[in-house]
């Protein structure tokens, strides 16, 4: 009986997939529509660009702006965001400045059009930026950290540091190779999963940099500075719907990347919680306090 119904079950699932898979995308004048074989056309060629989404969605974009469609042709997000992106091949991320949000192929908003950016973590969770302060949300929407850490990121798979209130803190899944963070956080230190460790890293007064080895301080200048670029190279590459070789080899991108960088680097730069040089800046409002005092 058990087998019957896992037979049952993948019929289904393969009918479902065979459905979608008759869809295909077609184009007239460098517009592109939805045709089916046996129904014919289901929409227009009126998009820029139609990529696929999950199994049973799309992501269109219609001049500038970017937006999310069903099987059947119907908007199920509305085409109003500059900058897109497919992540992990069933979810997208759309937003404008200030109102990124994680779209699944129904058109349900995993995670609220609320954020400065939204990022992709290792366990398949992500990272959320607002108001100048990170925290993390899991893969259904909920949660993990709220947006109160000056600083998140992960040397390796299973470790995740964090910067709250000056002080660094280390979280290790001990039991495996990739962090999964659980729903009771707040708790965490007495889950023997994993082990919650503070950590002072300064490594001198001659250097200042608060970080623990070289390796770490490349990583925490990737993760701090490099945004600009990366935003960058999100809104003018990624966000074009197409595939990055394919933009890559075209280089129409390269004209705005200039006007892009300068703007997206003076974001960062008023930043006042981020950077490798936040503890040198923190340390000298220190002592200009003191000094005044």
């Amino acid at each position: 009986m058990k087998k019957l119904f896992i037979f049952i079950f993948l019929i289904l699932i393969l009918n479902q997939s065979s459905a979608f898979a008759e869809l295909s995308i077609y184009g007239e004048n460098n517009k592109f529509g939805l045709t089916d074989k046996e129904c014919g056309r289901i929409i227009d060629p009126i998009y820029n660009k139609i990529i696929r989404l999950g199994t049973k969605a799309f992501i269109v974009q219609k001049r500038s702006k970017f937006g999310i469609i069903n099987e059947k042709g119907e908007i199920i997000v509305p085409v109003k965001y500059r900058h897109a992106e497919r992540v992990l091949g069933k979810y997208a991320k759309l937003g404008n400045y200030g109102d990124y949000g994680l779209y699944d192929e129904n058109g349900y908003p995993v995670i609220p059009p609320k954020y400065d950016s939204i990022d992709l973590l290792f366990g398949g969770m992500f990272l959320t930026y607002k108001n100048y302060y990170y925290g993390v949300i899991d893969s259904k929407g909920k949660i993990l950290l709220d947006n109160i850490f000056d600083d998140i990121y992960m040397p390796k798979s299973n470790i995740m540091r964090l910067s709250y209130k000056g002080q660094w803190y280390e979280i290790e899944q001990v039991t495996s190779s990739t962090l999964s963070l659980p729903e009771d956080v707040k708790n965490i230190e007495a889950n023997p999963d994993y082990k919650v460790t503070s950590l002072v890293l300064n490594t001198g007064v001659v250097s200042g940099y608060s970080v623990l080895t070289f390796t770490d301080y490349l990583i925490k200048l990737i993760s701090s500075i490099s945004p600009a670029h990366e935003d960058t190279i999100d809104q003018l590459m990624l966000s074009q719907g197409a595939d990055t070789v394919n933009i890559l080899i075209k280089f129409t991108w390269l004209p705005k990347y200039p006007y892009t960088y300068v703007r997206n680097y003076y974001k960062y730069v008023r930043n006042p919680n981020n950077g490798p040089l936040s503890g040198i800046r923190k340390k000298l409002i220190k002592k200009i306090k003191r000094v005044n005092n």
